[in-house]
C-alpha cells in the first residue's frame, strides 16, 4: 500500500476514551491531524483507519503517513528529512 502526505514530524499524543473509535487520516491532508477530515475524497487514493479503542489510556498516532503499524507511530518519521 502507498503512503500518504507527511503531515509532521513528530507523532501525536492523544487520550483515549475505551470503546470510541477513532478514524485516521491516511492520506496526509486533514485539518484535523491526526484523524479524517474526509480531505481523502479530493485525492481519492486513500481511506481512513478505523480503530477502536479497547481501554483509555495515552496513544501517539503517526503524522507522517509512513509508518508500518497504522495508525501508530513506529518512529519512522526519525528517518525522514523535511
Amino acid at each position: 500500500m502507498s503512503k500518504g502526505h507527511i503531515a509532521g514530524y513528530e507523532p501525536m499524543e492523544v487520550q483515549v476514551e475505551a470503546g470510541k473509535t477513532y478514524w485516521w487520516c491516511r492520506c496526509g491532508f486533514s485539518q484535523n491531524q491526526p484523524f479524517c477530515d474526509s480531505s481523502h475524497k479530493r485525492e481519492g487514493k486513500f481511506e481512513p483507519v478505523e480503530w477502536t479503542a479497547k481501554k483509555s489510556g495515552t496513544r501517539y498516532f503517526c503524522v507522517c503517513k509512513q509508518t508500518n503499524n497504522p495508525p501508530f507511530c513506529d518512529d519512522t518519521h526519525k528517518t525522514l528529512t523535511n
